[in-house]
């Protein structure tokens, strides 16, 4: 008992963690799959698998952009502790920091910063806002740990994702075969043999 319930958590857990990402349908059968019903012809279903898979590349193009704004996020978050850190150790004494500032695209100038307890942060949407170093890094290691955690996340799903490309193309192909248009446009190509041919005729065009 104990077993099925953590196996029924694990389910839902998958579920959730790929929540948004609906699964692929894998024909294995593919006599079986036409019966159901709603898949009256061959074509009006590789045209719902077509539309599936859109979505599908839809989805990844999403993903694929959040995870580009995330891993370059994650570096700038890095940096920035790093420049904390150094600002901490500063603070108490009374030595200037010597440092760059940046001026604009790869051009730096010499900055002398008197020690400091309170540093400025960009918020983004133009907001800047001035904390104490101890709460900047507070803040800057738990958006770290949530910009780490999105990614973790996004790489998964992209996975997940992935896998539904291909079963949905391995059921688009499995199909194409079940849809008249598609053979004998093949035939045309030269690209199916002639005992091949035979053989779709007779079981899915004729006797269909």
């Amino acid at each position: 008992m104990a077993t099925t319930i953590e196996s029924s958590n694990a389910g839902a857990a998958s579920k959730k963690k790929h929540l948004g990402i609906p699964e692929a349908i894998f024909v294995e059968d593919v006599d079986s799959f036409m019966k159901q019903p709603g898949n009256d012809t061959a074509d009006a279903v590789l045209r719902k698998l077509d539309e599936q898979y859109q979505k599908y590349k839809y989805m990844e193009l999403n993903l694929s952009q959040k995870k580009l704004r995330l891993k370059s996020q994650i570096p700038q978050i890095k940096q920035t502790l790093e420049i904390l850190r150094h600002m901490q150790k500063k603070k108490d004494t009374t030595d200037p920091m010597a440092t760059h500032f940046l001026l604009a695209d790869n051009v730096y100038c010499k900055a002398s910063v008197p020690p400091t307890d309170k540093v400025c942060l960009w918020l983004g949407a133009n907001v800047m806002l001035e904390y104490d170093i101890d709460e900047a890094q507070s803040l800057l290691e738990k958006n770290l740990a949530t910009a780490s955690r999105n990614l973790e996340s996004l790489e998964e799903d992209l996975d997940f994702l992935r896998d539904q490309f291909t079963t949905t193309e391995v059921s688009i192909l499995s199909l194409k075969w079940r849809c008249p248009s598609f053979v004998m446009y093949t035939v045309r190509l030269g690209k199916l043999p002639r005992s091949r041919v035979k053989f779709l005729i007779r079981k899915y065009i004729i006797l269909d």
